[in-house]
């Protein structure tokens, strides 16, 4: 594989969230109970949809549509220290591809209801799995320097948004 090949990736379909903000958005799933949305699913994918209706939870795969500049070294969200951005779910990544798995509420044709929302909204999404209990449910024992650090704000801020997000210009 040559290390400089490139993929064409387009959305499937976009996110419509509470969260314009990134400081407004929470920062996993775990910690947005309650947070409604919905996700259009363009027309051309909303077959792919059918049987989604019957699976509690399900996988989205987006683009970090507003994420700043790409970094090795980041500070996250819970942490005051400097880490390696991979063993981070910070959005400054080489292929900014988020992950998140939300409650499914209603599929109403290429509409579909969700909870447990993180997302901001106009996040592209990139792709849709369900969610298998007996398959993405691992029991970890360790978490890494997340294991040393208490939850302090369920929130994001702006320190990986786009610079122009920071002069308090939305993109």
């Amino acid at each position: 594989m040559n290390p400089d090949q490139t993929f064409q990736l387009r959305p499937i379909g976009l996110v419509h969230s509470p969260f314009k903000e990134c400081k407004d958005a929470p920062i996993q799933p775990a910690m947005a109970q309650g947070a409604v949305g919905s996700i259009r699913v363009f027309d051309e994918f909303a077959a792919g949809l059918k049987d989604l209706a019957g699976f509690d939870r399900i996988w989205l795969l987006f683009w970090f549509h507003r994420a700043g500049t790409v970094r090795m070294s980041v500070t996250p969200f819970l942490d005051s220290q400097e880490r390696g951005l991979f063993a981070t779910r910070a959005p400054a990544r080489p292929n900014p591809i988020g992950l998140s798995h939300v409650r499914l509420l209603a599929v109403e044709g290429s509409l579909l209801r969700v909870a447990d929302l993180d997302l901001l909204d106009g996040t592209p999404l990139l792709d849709i799995k369900p969610y298998v209990h007996r398959f993405d449910c691992a029991e970890a024992i360790r978490s890494g320097w997340l294991d040393t650090v208490s939850i302090t704000s369920p929130t994001a801020d702006d320190r990986f948004a786009k610079t122009e997000e920071k002069k308090g210009n939305t993109v």
